[in-house]
């Protein structure tokens, strides 16, 4: 049996055709079925037993939000990717759907494009996604009920020939100056959990490059101001970092920082991709390492790839402090995973403690604390 097997729900019978030709040509991967309608979705879970379901955000006898409700009732930990176009309405769809389960998203094929560039275009999106939420990806799909002591989570990776390892608490330097976050698969989800769990903006800016497309990185900026504290909106060219505020690379365009006139910018561009990426964590951390130094933090959250391992260098090669999201906690321990395992960085900690360690790095109060920590 092949390790992947897939269940296609989408109600149109070119993009079934298109996804099952795709997927029916890797070695492994096994397209056990297709359904053109959420009934006949949720008839064929229990008999074809995927390990992996693609559903289309958009379906007529029942919403996508509806199958994905339904789905999780009784398969929990089935990895559901979303299938959305680049509308308004199916980005907040998606989003979503995010929010209520899903596991990631993948775009369709831009209109008007040619058979074979359609072909690429699923299949540079869809196969690695497929193959990181595959089966080995499965416990990390469940919201924790019982998550480990902050004691036990909280023991720091080798830091090999860059130092002893050290525990959070340990990390050497001044109150960082700034807090640049990567994140790509699981990471909207992260992200609300995490500043949905501060009570204040945090005293310092924040620049954010999550893995996503033109449009859906306004609606997810909006989607967390509305349910944080922080001020988050997407970032302009130009734009002057303030204390207080959170900066979304936007999707298409890579996100820099310049220092200059005693003031930090940023600055937005096309250049090629990198990691396949662009927006690309890579490109923001060795800026932010370039501009802040010693005062810089990192944190990087669930994600796949290693996007953000050699800004992770950078930030700490110049004295700056680096967190990650445990394997435990995230969807995909692929860009945290990375950067644990190369040494870099200072703690490794569970999603539900990284909203009370940020408070304590950046001055603030803890949770049910009375004492004020700064360094």
């Amino acid at each position: 049996m092949k390790p992947f097997r897939v269940l296609i729900v989408d109600d149109s019978t070119p993009i079934r055709t298109m996804l099952s030709g795709i997927l029916s040509e890797e070695s492994d991967i096994e397209v056990v079925g297709t359904a053109g309608s959420g009934a006949v979705a949720l008839a064929k879970l229990a008999q074809l037993n995927p390990t992996v379901v693609t559903l289309d955000v958009e379906m007529p006898d029942m919403s996508g939000l509806d199958i994905l409700a339904e789905i999780r009732k009784v398969a929990p930990r089935l990895p559901v990717i979303m299938f959305s176009s680049l509308t308004v309405k199916a980005g907040a769809t998606t989003l979503e759907a995010l929010a209520r389960g899903a596991s990631d998203y993948v775009t369709k094929p831009p209109p008007g494009g040619t058979l074979p560039s359609s072909i690429e275009h699923v299949r540079t999106q869809l196969l690695p996604r497929i193959r990181g939420l595959g089966p080995r990806q499965l416990p990390a799909l469940v919201p924790l009920k019982d998550t480990p002591s902050k004691g036990a989570m909280l023991a720091a990776m080798p830091v090999g020939q860059m130092g002893p390892p050290t525990g959070m608490a340990a990390i050497p330097g001044l109150r960082p100056d700034i807090l640049a976050i990567g994140s790509s698969t699981g990471g909207p989800n992260a992200l609300a959990e995490l500043f949905g769990a501060l009570n204040a903006p945090l005293p310092v800016p924040i620049v954010l490059v999550q893995h996503m497309p033109p449009l859906f990185t306004r609606l997810l900026a909006e989607r967390l101001a509305a349910t944080s504290p922080v001020k988050f909106r997407e970032a302009q060219h130009g734009d002057v970092l303030k204390p207080g505020d959170a900066l979304i690379a936007p999707g298409d365009y890579h996100m820099r920082l310049e220092r200059g006139n005693g003031r930090i910018n940023v600055v937005l561009d096309q250049a090629a991709p990198e990691n396949s990426c662009r927006p690309a964590v890579d490109v923001l951390f060795r800026s932010v390492a370039q501009a802040y130094g010693s005062r810089a933090m990192a944190l990087v959250l669930t994600g796949m790839g290693q996007d953000g391992l050699l800004g992770c260098q950078d930030i700490r090669a110049r004295g700056g402090q680096i967190v990650v999201q445990d394997e435990a906690t995230s969807v995909v321990w692929g860009m945290p995973g990375f950067v644990a395992k190369a040494g870099l960085a200072h703690a490794t900690l569970p999603l539900p403690h990284i909203a009370a360690e940020l408070r304590r790095r950046f001055g603030q109060m803890t949770v049910g604390s009375e004492v004020k920590h700064a360094g």
